[in-house]
């Protein structure tokens, strides 16, 4: 194997890992230096000459020359004779250089330096990745599926390196295929057994954040500021948004003419409703808005335990709650409060309080039912039994039985 053949084959690695010239030149010499450092014990007599461009790697080795029989160190000094045989015109205290041939390092060598540099250019790739994306947590980016795996998806970035969108970190009703565009934002980077581990999330509150970045020009330019996300994927997102210019309405900026700038949005989320709420500081306020769609009657606060007593007409119970439970539960998340619902009775409806039944009913599952806002008889009657299933931590036989103690009370 000649000079050009060695390098052009080391060139792989550069076409592989897309390592720039100047750095494969340095990693280059750095492998060809320590190899002469091994043979010659030390380095400082070698000048090595690296040209990516041409495929050429020279080796010089620089000896002084010595009077005969004077030669102490045969890799650093030569004898005056032994120089004359290579120029006649040399001189003791010269300096004569001399070409290191790549066949003077033998095959076992030139197999060892193909593999020190395979070693440093992977080492070098894996910080490079790392000092890539260390900085950019909670960045949006765009890749390509590279494979799907049953607990995670592997996505190229532009570059070819390798990035992580575990499933947990998916939207539930995400589906790629191989070759897919995918967008997620940075979650995480680590370094496990020194390789870069760079996770994406497309669940992460800092992914809807980067989208509205994106979409709403206002956000980007600081006009506008959101102040908290809240999501469940897919399902429901609420955003909280405030302007600091008062001739900016921050929720109409947010939405756009007719929803054009939210629909983006919603479709890279899959379909998820996304509640834009105007932030205040206000706490009353702030709760009645995160209920939304539901028009709250009255709010009773608690700060001391942070709780909320929400009185709604019973027609807006269950948009308060929402499906699943899920607009309570971000609303609550939202504002910092526990909430709780209750329905507003009319003075000749023909209910019962919940309470009512305590001998009956035990106290604890009194309270799961009036935390998803069925606070009387008729409310609890009026709402399937899988949905009450659904909604509350209680067994399907314990909601049977209940059901059957209130249908008690209704009949003759």
């Amino acid at each position: 194997m000649n000079n050009s053949e060695l390098v052009e084959s080391f060139s792989e690695f550069k076409e592989l890992k897309n390592i720039n010239k100047q750095t494969m030149q340095r990693v280059l010499e750095e492998v060809f230096r320590s190899m002469l450092k091994k043979k010659f014990k030390t380095d400082e007599h070698i000048d090595v000459i690296v040209n990516i461009e041409k495929g050429d790697v020279q080796i010089f080795i620089n000896r002084e020359v010595v009077m005969d029989g004077e030669v102490e160190d045969a890799a650093t000094e030569i004898s005056l004779s032994d120089a004359h045989k290579i120029d006649e015109d040399f001189e003791v205290g010269e300096m004569m250089s001399e070409e290191f041939k790549f066949e003077d390092f033998g095959r076992r060598n030139i197999l060892s330096l193909r593999q020190n540099l395979a070693t440093k250019i992977s080492e070098l790739e894996k910080d490079q990745v790392f000092k890539k994306y260390k900085d950019r947590v909670g960045e949006i980016i765009t890749g390509e599926v590279n494979r799907i795996w049953k607990k995670e998806i592997v996505v190229l970035d532009e570059d070819g390196n390798e990035l992580v969108l575990p499933k947990i970190e998916q939207i539930p009703s995400d589906f790629y295929k191989k070759g897919d565009s995918i967008r997620a934002v940075v979650s995480k980077v680590d370094m496990r057994n020194a390789t870069p581990v760079i996770t994406l999330s497309r669940t992460a509150p800092e992914f809807l954040e980067r989208l509205f970045e994106l979409e709403v020009p206002e956000i980007f330019d600081g006009l506008i500021t959101i102040k908290k996300i809240v999501r469940e994927p897919g399902e429901r997102a609420k955003v909280a948004v405030e302007s600091y210019d008062d001739r900016i309405d921050p929720v109409g900026a947010c939405v756009g003419m007719k929803g054009a700038r939210i629909h983006g949005i919603v479709r890279e989320l899959r379909n998820e409703n996304i509640d834009v709420i105007n932030y205040t500081t206000n706490s009353i306020l702030l709760i009645q808005r995160a209920l939304s769609p539901a028009k709250i009657s009255e709010v009773e606060l608690n700060e001391e335990t942070k709780h909320a007593k929400v009185s709604l007409k019973a027609d807006q119970v269950s948009l308060a709650i929402g499906r699943g439970g899920n607009n309570i539960k971000l609303a609550a998340k939202l504002t910092g409060y526990e909430i709780d619902v209750f329905r507003e009775m009319d003075s000749d409806e023909d209910d019962v309080d919940l309470y009512d039944f305590s001998d009956e009913i035990d106290g604890w599952i009194i309270d799961q039912l009036k935390a998803i806002g069925c606070d009387t008889a008729k409310s609890v009657l009026e709402m399937p039994t899988q949905e009450l299933v659904e909604r509350t931590d209680l067994e399907e036989e314990t909601i049977l039985e209940v059901q059957r103690i209130l249908k008690a009370e209704f009949e003759d």
